[in-house]
């Protein structure tokens, strides 16, 4: 793992957020790349929005395909390998409680978007931390699909992203969870993306809470 515990635990306690170029080694980068351009339409879902009972899908808000990850395949677990290393380095320096991540692969086709959201409602999520890793080689800015990141909501105040992130191969995005409204612009070409969470076991009854 290329990504410096240390830098990423200073920049979630000063600003929330950082952005990882370089994040994971080419090994690990080029196994995910073979592996998401390897799954077929028949293996992607179609995106939602809210959870359990609230869950819907609606194309007006968010038109990506998801293929949730997991230890059975050695590329996603060498993937997921890496963010346990993070986890346990977070948890160490910042008591952050991270039990466990969860996490999917993400493409968007030409004409794809996601509107302005934030990954968890404050106090109704067990997701903390948001994970971004892209796996696009060569973007331009021609090609759209950039990540914007805004401040956390201010009443009557119009509010200016304070990142734009192309979504090139390695560069990574961690943040708050319930902290930072996000976006991604309309892509151009299909893009591809792993997006996961560190979550805490919020359950009263010493059971993990289910994932979404």
């Amino acid at each position: 793992m290329s990504i410096s515990i240390d830098k990423v635990a200073d920049a979630l306690s000063e600003e929330g957020y950082i952005v990882i170029p370089c994040a994971l080694s080419d090994e690990v980068l080029h196994g995910l790349q073979q592996r998401v351009t390897s799954l077929s339409p028949e293996q992607w879902l179609s995106a939602g929005v809210g959870r359990n009972t609230g869950y819907q899908q609606n194309k007006k808000i968010r038109s990506d395909n998801i293929f949730w990850i997991s230890k059975d395949d050695p590329q996603e677990s060498a993937f997921l390998q890496d963010m346990e290393l993070l986890r346990q380095g977070l948890n160490q320096q910042l008591y952050m409680g991270l039990f466990d991540f969860e996490g999917h692969f993400a493409t968007y086709p030409r004409g794809a978007y996601y509107q302005k959201h934030v990954d968890a409602l404050r106090g109704r999520s067990n997701r903390v931390l948001s994970v971004i890793l892209y796996l696009n080689e060569g973007w331009s800015d021609d090609d759209g699909g950039q990540l914007l990141m805004y401040p956390e909501h201010r009443e009557g105040y119009q509010d200016e992203p304070i990142q734009r992130v192309a979504p090139e191969l390695g560069t990574m995005v961690v943040f708050l969870s319930e902290k930072f409204p996000h976006e991604v612009l309309e892509s151009h070409r299909q893009r591809f993306s792993l997006t996961g969470w560190f979550r805490i076991n919020s359950s009263q009854s010493g059971r993990v809470d289910p994932a979404n």
